[in-house]
């Protein structure tokens, strides 16, 4: 969506290069676009500082076959806007994606008058507001979105955390994926893998990622279906030197089921 974080988070990451956007309404779509066309680039939020991890996302990019070739990191700002014929003595319910009216809650608790109602999308409320000239709507999104949308902008920064960011993954057809990427600057690698259902599994890989002196940034598990009390482990690491890294991976393959490299890059 034109305005959204993911469109802001796509023209910072290839800042000075003409890209054309192709909009998507779920993550589900930035795959089959990827699939249908094996020059297209994603971008997919994957964590946020305040939300914490998309989970669902995990499994996408797991089960995708695509490769991850780089990471930005947006500051997440909101803004409350309106029609222009609108203010706040006319607004009476406001719009927004159930994670950015979350992370508005206390500014929207000192709002009690206002209805809040979940959308599917943050610049993509704005949008509906104003092509469906909503009298008495308002919308929390980015200012650009506002902006955009010729909305009134009623407050801007009411985000309730300042330090509100979200972590977006770049990703794209393995093919392409070292035209993306320069390999003297990888030093992040995004993997996933499932362990043996024995005491001291997941410890010996760990132990072994520090004895690489391999950096381990995030690890976060999720249930495997139809396998009772096994995980699958999605892990971030950094290096700062490529070929131990790939000694590390040599060394815990062998411990580990189903051990895929989800993407080797620069991490910020």
């Amino acid at each position: 969506m034109l305005g959204s974080f993911h469109d802001i988070a796509a023209h910072q990451y290839f800042e000075g290069e003409q890209i054309q956007l192709i909009c998507c309404s779920t993550f589900e779509q930035v795959f089959e676009n990827i699939k249908r066309d094996p020059t297209a680039i994603g971008m997919m939020a994957i964590e946020n500082t305040i939300a914490g991890s998309l989970l669902h996302n995990y499994e996408l990019l797991q089960q995708s076959g695509t490769t991850v070739v780089g990471e930005h990191k947006l500051h997440i700002s909101h803004c409350i806007c309106c029609l222009p014929e609108d203010n706040w003595a006319t607004v009476n319910e406001v719009h927004s994606h159930p994670v950015a009216l979350m992370q508005c809650r206390n500014y929207l608790a000192n709002h009690p008058e206002l209805k809040m109602v979940e959308a599917e999308d943050t610049a993509g409320s704005a949008q509906y507001i104003k092509e469906q000239n909503c009298r008495g709507w308002a919308a929390i999104c980015s200012r650009e979105a506002a902006e955009m949308h010729g909305m009134r902008i009623l407050e801007d920064t009411i985000e309730d955390n300042k330090h509100n960011f979200t972590r977006f993954l770049v990703v794209c057809n393995p093919l392409k994926a070292d035209f993306l990427r320069s390999l003297p600057k990888t030093n992040k690698s995004s993997l996933v893998f499932s362990l043996p259902h024995e005491e001291g599994s997941l410890s010996q890989v760990l132990s072994i990622l520090s004895f690489y002196k391999i950096n381990l940034t995030k690890i976060q598990s999720l249930p495997i279906i139809g396998r009772e009390w096994e995980y699958k482990f999605y892990v971030d690491v950094t290096f700062d030197d490529i070929i131990r890294y790939r000694q590390s991976i040599d060394a815990i393959t062998p411990l580990t089921r189903e051990m895929k490299i989800l993407g080797e890059y620069e991490g910020h």
